[in-house]
């Protein structure tokens, strides 16, 4: 497609302002861009397998989530208590893996890898007695384990 911008004039000479304006003939062009057929045919046949692979990508990818809230004994959230994850191992033994603490409503996280495996998670506060739960992780799906802790016997 091609446009053209023309005026009547070539040059205009204005006399109160004494400036010479000039206008040029200018051509717009559009370029058209073509597909090659084959090329189509080939992305068509190749999506479904990209897709494919992207899905199983994906599904490795989904970990396991270990989560939960720490109570004390009347119900009320603990903030800032600590809670450790332990790797149950087939001998018995606990490896401590991880540990952190909880937020201003005693709720605590861990991503763990996406193997089926046991863990257990120790909750314990300042005041209050430890408490420690067995949960089973799952690929691709949340574990929630909750605590609810008791007054410290002095």
């Amino acid at each position: 497609m091609t446009t053209m911008m023309t005026t009547t004039s070539p040059m205009r000479i204005s006399t109160t302002a004494k400036t010479v304006t000039t206008t040029r003939k200018r051509k717009k062009t559009t370029k058209k861009t073509g597909t090659n057929p084959g090329r189509r045919a080939l992305l068509f046949l190749l999506l479904p397998v990209g897709l494919l692979a992207a899905d199983k990508k994906q599904e490795k990818k989904l970990a396991a989530v270990i989560a939960g809230t720490v109570f004390r004994d009347p119900g009320f959230a603990v903030a800032g208590a600590e809670i450790e994850l332990l790797d149950v191992r087939a001998d018995g033994k606990k490896v401590k893996l991880r540990k952190s603490v909880t937020d201003a409503r005693g709720e605590f996280a861990f991503s763990v890898p996406p193997v089926e495996q046991q863990y257990k998670v120790k909750a314990s506060a300042k005041g209050l007695q430890s408490e420690e739960k067995e949960t089973t992780a799952t690929p691709g799906a949340r574990m929630d384990v909750f605590f609810t802790l008791k007054p410290a016997t002095p």
